[in-house]
């Protein structure tokens, strides 16, 4: 079985479960997901199955967006309602200009710090691990970058907010760093998440859809096709020697390819310049390989073959 699936995550499981749990429904092991969930937090998570685990470098770079509650007044040795107040209640809330303009602050390119019960990792140890063996540890900044940070609705101590950010993101920091800023300390309270890349959680299901659409046979309800994913890279359909050659690893020339497929309604001349990823099939519509292009050598290179014995058929 390959392909991905939508989970809506409940709130107390952590990202393993969802794993574990998916792996136990469908009775297979190789299950991946593409990026972590804390137990905290509800929302979308893709998980990949079979040869769907070899695109993690693509899915789990790709933007997140967010829903949830910070609250001000406090903050905690996790950063999130789960830890231990790590400050005595302030009540002076901020008036909401002074929040918007403090939001605004954080939009764009910055540098940001893990909290320090996260999975980063320091040493090659997650930090969580070293935090509860009271080990001493330098928390090193990362670069991410927010492309908006949006208040929703204010009614103290509460605000609700909407955020896009980059692969890598900590909503628990952003949540603290903004209470520092402001000088009423805050932690996160809830969280959604709600996007990933082009995928949206209207269109997840809960772990009991999956179980119940499983147990009655229609998984193509809810297992989007390997074949179909990564369909912003442009198709390449290889013809019969053009597939043995990716098989190994080779370069493919354009005699090798019966056409390119740009989008589903218009193909292009077989030509390795433009687009920079092309996803590489069989005639039988077999999904063989990703590659890029060598434009010095007029040809293209399948720098990640999914399945060689595929390649043979």
């Amino acid at each position: 079985m390959d392909g991905l699936i939508l989970v809506d995550k409940p709130q107390n499981f952590t990202s393993h479960d969802i794993v574990l749990r998916i792996r136990n429904i469908l009775n297979i092991k190789k299950v991946g997901h593409y990026g972590t969930l804390d137990p905290l937090a509800t929302g979308l998570m893709l998980l990949a199955l079979g040869k769907a685990t070899r695109f993690f470098p693509f899915f789990s770079t790709t933007d997140k967006v967010y829903e949830g509650l910070i609250r001000l007044g406090f903050s905690t040795d996790t950063y999130d309602s789960a830890g231990k107040p790590t400050s005595s209640e302030e009540k002076n809330y901020p008036q909401k200009d002074s929040l918007l303009k403090a939001m605004k602050k954080f939009e764009g390119e910055i540098q940001q710090l893990p909290p320090p019960y996260s999975a980063k990792k320091y040493k090659g140890k997650p930090l969580y691990a070293l935090v509860r063996e009271k080990k001493e540890f330098e928390l090193r900044p990362s670069k991410v970058f927010i492309h908006f940070f949006q208040l929703i609705k204010y009614n103290p101590p509460l605000l609700e907010f909407k955020a896009k950010c980059s692969s890598g993101t900590y909503i628990r920091s952003l949540a603290h760093d903004l209470g520092e800023g402001l000088g009423c300390r805050a932690h996160l309270s809830e969280l959604t998440r709600t996007d990933v890349g082009n995928f949206n959680i209207k269109e997840s299901r809960s772990i009991e859809e999956i179980k119940g659409l499983a147990d009655a046979g229609k998984i193509d309800e809810f297992l989007i096709p390997f074949e179909s994913l990564l369909p912003e890279f442009p198709k390449i359909i290889l013809k019969e020697r053009g597939s043995v050659l990716v098989k190994n690893g080779n370069l493919v020339s354009p005699e090798n390819i019966q056409k390119v497929i740009l989008d589903e309604s218009s193909s292009a001349d077989i030509s390795p310049e433009g687009e920079e990823v092309f996803r590489m099939f069989s005639l039988e519509g077999k999904f063989l390989a990703l590659a890029k292009k060598v434009p010095e050598k007029n040809c293209f290179h399948p720098f990640l073959v999914i399945d060689s014995k595929e390649a043979e058929q």
